[in-house]
């Protein structure tokens, strides 16, 4: 694969590509983390996913090795290996290539088609996870603050998610600093979600349209 896609975009915005032997070179120095099915990565400017798609790589190797016995174990903790990957991207077209491309690869392994529950539910996951907009303003493409889900497997088929915004995530740095704004509050107060969601099925999360799953109170 060529470096950059055109010299234009390295001079408006920086785009270059990392090669694939120094994503695994970066990637081994936390390589306990990428093999843990649960671990959370954020790629504050994922391109197309190089980086991203090795990490999800990685982690459905863990699920092979400890469900592949179990069916429904397998594809729940593959979808929660998924769920556990996270890219923000300044530019529209690289977003899109990289959902195309965290999809197919579960696509692949679970042996899905578009018409399975399980690949309409990821493809929602994803649109929620790789979110078009700047890391630095914490701005998603409309200007709204960007807004991340974190998911979580209950077991027997279940998931639970909850709504955090980056800029108050951001704040962990400055907790219990003394002389920080935060330093007098509780790590209850910075990290209250935004939202909190019903535990869903994967059936359920197949049939949510952005921005309609059902809401409860936090």
């Amino acid at each position: 694969m060529n470096m950059f896609k055109s010299k234009q975009r390295i001079a408006d915005h920086g785009e270059v590509f990392t090669p694939a032997w120094m994503v695994e070179a970066m990637l081994d120095l936390v390589k306990g983390e990428t093999e843990r099915i649960d671990s959370r990565f954020l790629e504050p400017a994922c391109g197309s996913g190089n980086f991203l798609a090795r990490v999800l790589q990685r982690k459905l190797a863990a699920v092979e090795l400890k469900y592949a016995k179990s069916d429904f174990e397998k594809r729940h903790y593959a979808l929660l290996a998924l769920m556990c990957t996270y890219g923000i991207e300044l530019l529209e077209d690289n977003i899109a290539e990289c959902r195309a491309n965290m999809l197919e690869i579960l696509a692949d392994y679970l042996d899905l088609n578009e018409s399975n529950d399980l690949y309409r539910a990821a493809s929602y996951v994803l649109s929620q996870n790789l979110v078009h907009g700047d890391a630095l303003k914490m701005r998603a493409s409309d200007g709204q603050p960007i807004t991340f889900a974190e998911w979580g497997y209950l077991g027997k088929g279940k998931f639970q998610r909850r709504d955090f915004r980056l800029d108050t995530l951001a704040q962990m740095s400055a907790f219990g600093e003394e002389g920080t704004l935060f330093a007098h509050l509780g790590k209850h107060e910075i990290f209250t979600p935004a939202q909190t969601y019903p535990p869903m099925t994967v059936s359920e999360l197949a049939c949510t349209d952005i921005g309609d799953a059902p809401k409860e109170a936090v």
